[in-house]
């Protein structure tokens, strides 16, 4: 069971991962609630990523429901918290996620920069609905994407960042809560539609997938079942945060001591919403519960913010994600390997369809309000 109990780690990895974004939402309330209808709604262009890969993936490709984690979103880390959260990283769904995740942290930055020279060049859209469609809840994605359209019109490249940066926050704040309640309905709302329109053909590679996920195989009900008890998910959480704390301490300098009070923040966000997500049966998956938590922790208006905001600032991203990276890679087991030469190139061509589709739609919708 040590792959099934990895998936595990990897879900409580990231919760204080979820809560070191929603510390950084809070103090930003403001700007966000000021930043104008384009830059709040274009998010919700999110969901071409669906309308634009989901098809391709179902009725060309004949993929199963990997294509559901492959199309709800570009597939950052806070979208595999909630496919995680919501299937498990051991569901086809999960395979998906993971596939365009590795897709977009290897050709992520490169693909948006040329998607948006490419767009500025044929004069279509406004500059700051292209700036605003560079904020897709990545930083490197957001900085080659603006890079490149600040070096098409150099001359308004202040105003370039500056879109994109907010976007990018917006994308932090929103995203996790798009996703969740808009994006991956939607998609899996789709994905039955254009289920039906295929029929029950299939190909002998999509076969092996269902063979593969098919909850029958005894070996991956077992190792699906592994789940943590409440008090064995607070005490993980613990290790969790014990093994960033010495990541953090080892890449930024900073020591144990003084990072302990940072993390230890982030730890209660945590404890406080699975305790939440486990009490509130509301279709809430627990890591937004985190991060509601942690921007309420760090809003202006919270008594102690300024120093929830100082003390964790001596964490860093990097270093959080670091480990959940690693669990994610005990995680996979021979199944998902065999899963994925089953969905193989598919998965490289959905992704690149999906990018294109989160930031067109986004750019679309931003042009239309502007």
């Amino acid at each position: 069971h040590s792959s099934a109990t990895a998936s595990q780690w990897v879900l409580i990895g990231i919760m204080p991962f979820i809560a070191k974004f929603g510390v950084g939402i809070g103090p930003n309330m403001d700007k966000l609630i000021a930043a104008g209808p384009a830059l709040l709604l274009q998010e919700i262009g999110n969901v071409a990523t669906a309308l634009f890969a989901l098809p391709v993936a179902v009725l060309i490709f004949k993929m199963g429901r990997e294509a559901i984690g492959a199309t709800h979103s570009i597939a950052r880390e806070p979208n595999i918290a909630l496919v995680a959260d919501k299937f498990g990283l051991k569901s086809s769904e999960g395979v998906g996620v993971m596939g365009v995740y590795v897709m977009g942290t290897l050709f992520g930055t490169i693909f948006f920069s040329i998607m948006a020279a490419l767009l500025a060049s044929w004069d279509i859209f406004d500059y700051r609905a292209l700036a605003m469609a560079c904020g897709v809840g990545s930083g490197s994605m957001m900085g080659a994407c603006s890079a490149a359209l600040s070096e098409t019109l150099p001359t308004l490249k202040d105003e370039i960042v500056a879109f994109a940066a907010s976007s990018n926050l917006l994308t932090y704040a929103t995203g996790l809560f798009v996703s969740a309640f808009i994006a991956l309905p939607f998609t899996e709302f789709f994905y039955r539609i254009l289920k039906k329109l295929r029929g029950s053909e299939s190909s002998a590679a999509n076969q092996e997938l269902a063979d593969l996920t098919s909850s029958n195989g005894s070996e991956y009900t077992e190792e699906k079942e592994v789940s943590f008890s409440s008090i064995q998910t607070i005490m993980a959480l613990v290790m969790v945060s014990v093994v960033a704390l010495i990541v953090n301490w080892v890449s930024t300098g900073v020591s144990f001591i003084d990072g302990l009070p940072g993390m230890a923040i982030f730890w209660l966000c945590s404890v406080l919403g699975y305790v939440i997500y486990q009490y509130v049966k509301i279709g809430v998956p627990a890591v937004a519960w985190i991060s509601i938590v942690a921007i309420i922790f760090s809003i202006p208006q919270f008594p102690f913010s300024q120093e929830v905001i100082a003390y964790t600032s001596k964490i860093g991203l990097l270093p959080m994600i670091t480990p959940v990276l690693a669990y994610a890679g005990l995680a996979i087991s021979k199944m998902e390997i065999r899963l994925f030469k089953a969905a193989g190139f598919k998965i490289a061509i959905v992704a690149l369809l999906t990018f294109v589709g989160t930031f067109v739609g986004s750019a679309i919708i931003a042009q239309a309000l502007l």
